[in-house]
């Protein structure tokens, strides 16, 4: 920790003043990025999976405690592997996050430094406050080994603080509430109380189709695939309160990445349409009624017409 860094940043709240402040949240791909965002909101809004680029646009989350509401900003894992026009347009995601923010949570994993971690490091402007989140701390066996790689953490970045955690322990997540608030400053809450996400229903329906495709069809399916909602239509149900009709399609590169998707008799997309729907009627309060189908668009990720009309940046 670096106390200096840190007064200098922060100003003390006036009593019952209310804070608000916007706070991204940025790292190479997986590192934890979603998870550490879900934890924080408290609800699943960030979609996760092994497998790198699971997230692709920028996701607000927001938490209000006392009186501090916290708006965090989840943002792709910077790209340098494939210049594509999918890669720009991420980049330009995560570029946009960090320009205009009260405080930058850069995430790497405990005890890792990597050329990719160094590389989104290069992004952050210097001046801005930038909390060195050493995630996944369950993982370190040797805590002590820790102590001379914060050392030349801090010699690479002037950090505020140092915040070694796990995203999956709710006290470390409580106290890495209590680090951020001081350098949020003080005006009103932007959001209601108990609003959760400045996304809509119709984005958290698409992205959690995707997260089941990622995760059922693991490395084998590349990245370069996305989905589209055709259809997103709400009606009264006596029965269940409401019901949500969704035609979506999953778009993939070539005939082979489809018959993956769809398996052995269309066993391999009917499990992902089962358990996206699933998760769906639980996080919506509603009944979902979901049709999948494949399409192969060649050559959509170098696209840029197409990526943009995919709803991309």
């Amino acid at each position: 920790m670096n106390p200096s860094a840190a007064d200098a940043t922060a100003t003390p709240a006036e009593p019952g003043a209310q804070r608000c402040g916007l706070i991204a949240i940025v790292g190479k791909p997986n590192v934890g990025k979603s998870t550490l965002l879900n934890a924080l909101v408290g609800q699943k809004i960030s979609i996760t999976s092994r497998k790198a680029q699971t997230t692709r646009h920028r996701i607000t989350g927001i938490r209000t405690i006392g009186d501090t509401q916290f708006v965090f900003v989840d943002t792709p894992g910077f790209q340098t592997r494939h210049n594509t026009a999918l890669n720009r347009s991420l980049n330009r995601t995560v570029l946009g996050a960090v320009g205009d923010v009260d405080l930058v949570l850069f995430v790497v994993e405990a005890g890792n430094f990597t050329l990719g971690d160094a590389r989104v490091l290069a992004l952050l402007r210097e001046g801005l406050p930038v909390l060195l989140v050493a995630n996944k701390l369950d993982a370190v066996h040797r805590r002590a080994e820790l102590a001379p790689w914060l050392k030349s953490m801090q010699a690479r970045h002037p950090f505020a603080e140092f915040v070694p955690m796990s995203a999956k322990n709710p006290k470390d997540v409580e106290r890495l509430f209590g680090i951020c608030a001081k350098y949020l400053p003080q005006q009103a809450w932007w959001y209601a109380e108990d609003e959760l996400t400045d996304r809509s229903e119709k984005f958290l329906v698409s992205e959690t189709i995707r997260e089941k495709l990622f995760r059922f069809t693991g490395d084998e399916l590349p990245y370069t695939s996305t989905v589209v909602i055709d259809k997103f239509e709400e009606e009264p149900s006596p029965r269940h309160g409401r019901m949500i009709r969704v035609a979506s399609t999953i778009v993939v590169e070539r005939d082979s990445h489809k018959a993956m998707i769809i398996g052995e008799a269309g066993e391999r997309l009917k499990r992902i349409g089962t358990e996206a729907r699933t998760e769906l009627e639980k996080a919506l309060g509603s009944k979902v009624f979901l049709e999948l189908w494949v399409k192969v668009r060649s050559g959509w990720a170098d696209d840029e017409a197409r990526v943009k009309s995919f709803g991309y940046e």
